[in-house]
């Protein structure tokens, strides 16, 4: 048999019960989710940064980052709304490598995901009740979602799932933000479409029951770059970029128009330092179109304590720093996001 089961999982209610939130994390959770909601819906003018590391390897060192975060949040609260990355999950092109917290709760043993559960849970759990603020991360199982359903005030579906059938219909039956991003060809009517089925209602197959669902209408679009045949990456945050999707959303009846703007991964080539000037260039495009202004929400940031990336088991192993894709260090991430404050 090509499958070896190996231990049946707790459902989500069950880990939910083992593990419960409390009434602080209820009110804050409470409090982020309706004024993040109401930056996608147009009703507050606040600018949204999606910020942290590539992945969440480490708890102490991502809980020191958003302790951080939480300090400069409480200064530039009049004008942007920081939503930590807490990304639990890492996808890997080629199915190898380091699958994330989920798989690895220790990236230097083996998989455990019932520990890798639990792990997760614990997390996103002190991250708020440390700092106050509630984070994203990438929906890469769709049957994992419920997990975490209390916690996260953000999902994002990644460049290799959003033509997923079951992604899509998954993020139709969420209550708060999911960006859909376009996928690693750059084609952006693929991501409305996924956009199209995340914002409609839906019957389907979910963890064996039967299930319906209202719509997401908080459902929006994210702009990674692209790869053309030739490996080469291909930039969209540009002007021409945001002019066009504005064009391609008025030709569609979606709901509440808005898109976010992911700095790193195709947009970046990688380049992690490229960040800063990109994030700069999207506002400088904001802050030129009243349109533009109205749809581009946000940006998403890969930043890390120590700047940089390393590989995991390495003989100099730096606390804090990126065992996936290499990001922002500290000091450079506290001077982006007050820059951004200020351009907007």
């Amino acid at each position: 048999m090509s499958f070896e089961f190996i231990e049946k999982l707790p459902t989500p209610a069950e880990i939910r019960q083992q593990y419960p939130i409390s009434d602080r994390i209820k009110e804050v959770k409470a409090k982020r989710d309706a004024m993040i909601r109401r930056v996608f819906t147009g009703e507050s003018e606040k600018f949204i940064v999606i910020i942290g590391p590539c992945s969440a390897d480490n708890e102490d060192a991502v809980c020191e980052y958003i302790n951080r975060l939480s300090r400069i949040q409480e200064k530039v609260a009049d004008r942007l709304i920081l939503i930590p990355r807490i990304y639990t999950n890492k996808p890997r092109t080629t199915g190898e490598g380091y699958k994330g917290l989920l798989h690895q709760p220790d990236p230097s043993k083996k998989p455990d995901l019932l520990a890798g559960l639990v792990a997760i849970r614990k997390l996103h759990m002190r991250a708020i009740e440390e700092s106050g603020l509630t984070a994203a991360d990438e929906m890469l199982y769709p049957e994992n979602w419920q997990y975490l359903n209390d916690l996260l005030s953000y999902v994002a579906v990644g460049a290799r799932s959003v033509e997923n059938q079951q992604h899509r219909l998954v993020a139709s039956g969420i209550d708060i933000p999911a960006g859909m991003k376009n996928p690693t060809s750059g084609d952006l009517s693929v991501m409305l479409n996924a956009l199209v089925a995340a914002q409609g209602h839906h019957t389907f197959i979910y963890r064996n029951w039967e299930v319906k669902t209202s719509g997401n209408e908080l459902a929006h679009t994210i702009l990674r770059g692209a790869v053309n045949k030739h490996g080469n990456a291909l930039p969209n945050y540009h002007y021409e970029d945001l002019q066009l999707l504005l064009h391609l959303y008025g030709e569609r009846n979606l709901k509440n128009p808005a898109a976010i703007v992911d700095t790193n991964h195709s947009n970046s080539n990688k380049k992690f330092d490229q960040q800063i000037r990109i994030a700069k260039e999207v506002l400088h495009s904001r802050n030129h179109n009243s349109d533009i202004r109205k749809l581009v929400k946000g940006l998403m940031i890969e930043s890390y304590l120590v700047e940089g990336n390393q590989k995991i088991g390495c003989e100099n192993h730096v606390y804090g720093k990126s065992i996936t894709d290499p990001c922002l260090g500290w000091e450079d991430t506290e001077r982006l996001i007050y820059s951004i404050a200020d351009l907007c």
